[in-house]
């Protein structure tokens, strides 16, 4: 089902999210299929979108859906910096989509995880990747890209401009 996004200033956005447990393991499927349908949704609107954190639908757990080449679920992720290395992006959310802020992301990280049959798993990331699961991982703990702004001039708005109506 396609649920609706919470945007820039909805209270809901700055909690930090519970672990999934097994006894949420009767609601996952439905949350699956909820963040896959409204990334698929947001994707058809905007032209963009390759990864959903469940904060954003108003599920409060530790819960991100990726679908670049296919799909990905990450359960109770948790982020490690791979070094120091650094580099800038213009971040953009679908919880304020014609936004941009200029933040500074690690350049290799890996994210260890459960993934849909509760069973561990580990990515190394890199560049886009290493960003876009950054991004999504600070959803979980009520991170918004506007709170990691590198100053107050690295905000920009660009015109929103959905592909159909």
């Amino acid at each position: 089902m396609i649920r609706e996004i919470l945007l820039l200033g909805n209270p809901a956005l700055y909690e930090i999210s519970q672990a999934v447990t097994q006894d949420d393991a009767v609601n996952l499927d439905r949350w699956i299929e909820d963040l896959h349908d409204t990334l698929l949704e947001f994707r058809r609107t905007y032209g963009a979108g390759r990864a959903i954190a469940a904060p954003q639908i108003g599920i409060q757990k530790r819960l991100l859906y990726m679908f670049i080449d296919k799909p990905t679920v990450f359960i109770n992720p948790v982020l490690v910096p791979l070094g120091d290395e650094t580099f800038e992006v213009w971040d953009d959310c679908m919880s304020f989509p014609n936004i941009r802020v200029l933040v500074d992301r690690f350049k290799h990280c890996r994210i260890d995880y459960l993934d849909r049959d509760f069973q561990p798993r580990s990515l190394q990331l890199r560049g886009d990747l290493s960003e876009l699961l950054q991004h999504e991982y600070d959803h979980l703990d009520g991170i918004l890209a506007t709170m990691r702004a590198k100053d107050n001039k690295s905000l920009r708005i660009e015109a929103a401009v959905p592909k159909h109506e």
